[in-house]
């Protein structure tokens, strides 16, 4: 596999829910970059094999002190994209908490309105019934 193809863990694929599953390709990047590692340090123990000599200890302390520099490198690196994702994540939640405060608002504010209105109607109605009837009276006295 190209170095090229792992998965940016800035930019993850999406998992459930909606929610990068920063886990998943933090996980498949590290696998992906401990494979590369090994793989270079088996040629170059090969080529050091091949050259007919013993492997000398400090290139073999030099590879592992490459080997531990790029794990504790890589380790950083998620837990920097780990942190950033959590932040927008909480910006997502608060700005989700605030909409919804606003729509039981609007939705609070719909239903006095309805009130106000049915209420007004209604009143409206029997002063118009006991108009009404006020003139039937008149006409019915008037006859």
């Amino acid at each position: 596999m190209a170095v090229n193809a792992a998965p940016s863990p800035i930019d993850p694929p999406v998992g459930t829910q909606g929610v990068p599953s920063i886990s998943a390709a933090a996980d498949r990047a590290r696998a992906e970059l401990h494979a590369e590692i090994e793989r270079v340090r088996i040629g170059v123990e090969e080529v050091l094999a091949e050259q007919s000599g013993p492997v000398d200890t400090d290139i073999q302390r030099e590879l592992a002190n490459l080997r531990e520099d790029t794990r504790l490198y890589v380790k950083k690196r998620i837990r920097r994209s780990e942190k950033k994702l959590e932040r927008s994540v909480e910006k997502i939640d608060e700005r989700t908490r605030r909409l919804e405060a606003r729509i039981d608002q609007v939705e609070a504010d719909r239903a006095g309105a309805e009130y106000r209105i049915h209420s007004d109607t209604e009143r409206m109605l029997d002063g118009l019934l006991a108009e009404v009837r006020a003139v039937a009276d008149l006409l019915t006295k008037a006859s």
